[in-house]
């Protein structure tokens, strides 16, 4: 199987990929396959798959007292991430993350990936909401760059434990995030640069953004990278907005800024309907102009945005 940063050099034009959210328990893959099958004649180079941990929430007991409970909401990534190569025959990114998974499972994934033959990631961070405090700290990673290095000891034939074990046959191959608004506990745009160019001396073999809605914090965005000697692909992330309450919810909960322009357009919008045809008119926008300038692939997160993707991929493609 190809690996991500080889479509992306390889490809003749900006090459498409998306972001998909595994459904709630209890569904099957059918709803994957639903969802790539409307996307799949665009020619998708890889296709995510996100991962989610454990949440633990308050449940109401008989007696009136509440307790904590722990559940689990969505499959992981390991097993869609390998029907999807078996199925479509494209290259599967699951997400691996630190929060809410032990540096021992991780390993088992990594265990798990190698033998089903799936060898790109995406190492991040993942979100603390909604995420306690683990007993033992020492037993989970802080940080992606933490997470990264677990993963070059692994291609190394180093396991956890520090002992020895045959190397494998394909290494893993991953990208990580960059956030051209600055993260959200990041000091200072400085500080998330110096991370950035952190994570590709570490091996990062591209970077693939938070999502945007303003080009130009991209453009200098990336002019900043390239000027500390950061030349691996920087993937941009596109999100069609498809919900009025998302011009005030995504700068919220993502720092994601909404320039006045579209601002503008949301509020007179009186539907999700009609703020939907200005989001796919908005990204329709956005990657034409993103593909002027050259960019090697555009990435798009699908969630509730399906149809809104295959609209804009079927302008642009």
């Amino acid at each position: 199987m190809k690996k991500v940063i080889e479509h992306i050099r390889e490809s003749k034009k900006t090459a498409f990929s998306f972001e998909l959210l595994p459904p709630i328990k209890g569904n099957s893959i059918r709803r994957i396959y639903d969802i790539i099958d409307k996307l799949v004649e665009f020619d998708p180079k890889y296709i995510n798959i996100t991962s989610h941990h454990s949440e633990y929430i308050n449940k109401m007991n008989a007696n009136g007292s509440v307790r904590k409970v722990n559940i689990r909401r969505r499959p992981g990534s390991v097993a869609i991430a390998s029907a999807i190569q078996s199925r479509y025959g494209i290259t599967a990114v699951p997400h691996i993350i630190c929060k809410g998974f032990t540096k021992e499972e991780t390993e088992y994934a990594l265990i798990d990936l190698n033998f089903l033959g799936v060898h790109d990631l995406l190492l991040l961070r993942g979100d603390e909401k909604k995420l306690p405090a683990p007993a033992k700290k020492s037993l989970y990673h802080n940080y992606a760059t933490d997470l990264q290095k677990q993963v070059n000891d692994f291609n190394r034939g180093i396991a956890l434990d520090g002992s020895s074990f045959e190397r494998i046959e394909t290494p893993f191959s991953y990208g990580m995030a960059c956030y051209p608004e600055k993260h959200e506990e990041a000091p200072s745009m400085d500080s998330d640069i110096f991370y950035a160019k952190k994570k590709v001396e570490n091996g990062a073999g591209y970077l693939v953004t938070q999502m945007f809605f303003d080009n130009s914090k991209y453009y200098a965005f990336v002019d900043r990278l390239r000027a500390e000697g950061i030349s691996v692909p920087v993937i941009p992330g596109i999100k069609p907005i498809v919900f009025t309450n998302q011009l005030t919810v995504l700068p919220e909960v993502f720092r994601s800024g909404i320039p006045e322009e579209l601002a503008g357009e949301l509020r007179r919008c009186k539907t999700d309907d009609e703020a939907k045809e200005v989001g796919v008119e908005w990204s329709i926008r956005q990657c034409k102009d993103l593909i002027n300038h050259g960019v090697p692939s555009i990435h798009f997160y699908t969630f509730m945005a399906t149809d809104s993707v295959r609209r804009i991929a079927g302008e642009i493609y």
